[in-house]
């Protein structure tokens, strides 16, 4: 446990405010927990058990994940040291967060639908649809800036995947002639349920700035989703200003509606809006928000 870190004064206060102490002090312990590595298995270039044999002859210890059979918890090593590895300069597998895990799990994706991740770069969540539909989705990767947007590029290549095309584009201006199955929209956010919130650069401004972008990603969200599909929204944010508080501001107006999330076996914490998820920040997993969304016929 990290600790000597200290939680800005004016989140702790939201987290009362939003919770109450028991739960808040729950989340501060989480925020100072040491965080294990995890990483998730590239289908797309190897199996589990390959995976899994290398990691033993490199005498790497891991634990399994109930809900995703391709994700490993690792257990006596940290990211330097998996960075090493050979399947890991070979694309073999993605140092990811189990939270992050969750978004391209709970939408779904199925070989030939056409879905849009509104918000792709560095890729992870976009190479992880694209494993499970075996790189036969036709996906849309947007991403505005253009560094990050060969950050996309290289990991994609790196990954194998195929069934990508990335835009240099800001999704909030996506024409609304676009019309797609599926979105995930993991919208920026202040990073509140992560070690982000021990960064300089985290205040309340943040949180404001982050808001209004993802009121806009979620509307033009909606305008671009067909009638009958289904999208995920998601931060790594556990404030309801980003997350319960958009989910309530736009979809009173939007012909949509919530489609209940069941997942049991992660630590959560109380969520506003039944059927969503707030995972709370633990030794394996960062603090995270997501709803399932799908659009009325």
């Amino acid at each position: 446990m990290i600790s000597n870190m200290q939680i800005p004064q004016f989140l702790e206060e939201m987290l009362q405010k939003q919770y109450n102490n028991e739960i808040t002090n729950k989340i501060i312990n989480g925020y100072k927990e040491q965080r294990n590595v995890t990483l998730r298995i590239n289908t797309i270039k190897n199996t589990k058990e390959k995976i899994k044999e290398c990691l033993n002859q490199a005498k790497i210890e891991f634990q399994e994940v109930e809900w995703n059979r391709d994700a490993l918890i690792i257990k006596n090593a940290r990211e330097e040291e998996i960075r090493k590895l050979e399947i890991y300069e070979k694309g073999g597998i993605y140092l990811q967060s189990l939270s992050s895990m969750l978004p391209p799990i709970i939408i779904e994706p199925k070989e030939g639908e056409n879905i849009l991740d509104m918000a792709a770069a560095p890729g992870g969540k976009t190479t992880q649809m694209a494993a499970i539909t075996n790189n036969k989705a036709f996906i849309t990767a947007v991403e505005k800036n253009k560094i990050r947007a060969e950050r996309l590029k290289y990991n994609l290549k790196k990954q194998g995947v195929g069934c990508v095309n990335v835009m240099l584009e800001d999704a909030r201006k996506l024409s609304d002639f676009f019309s797609f199955d599926k979105i995930l929209l993991d919208a920026p956010c202040s990073g509140s349920g992560t070690m982000s919130i021990f960064d300089k650069n985290f205040n309340e401004e943040l949180i404001k700035r982050s808001s209004k972008i993802q009121e806009e990603l979620l509307k033009k969200a909606l305008k671009i989703l067909k009638p009958g599909g289904e999208m995920v929204y998601s931060t790594c944010s556990i404030l309801k200003q980003e997350n319960e508080e958009i989910l309530e501001k736009v979809l009173i107006k939007a012909n949509a509606e919530i489609e209940p999330i069941n997942l049991t076996e992660i630590v959560t914490l109380p969520s506003k809006i039944e059927g969503t998820i707030t995972v709370c920040p633990t030794e394996n997993y960062e603090g995270f928000f997501v709803a399932k969304i799908r659009k009325l016929k």
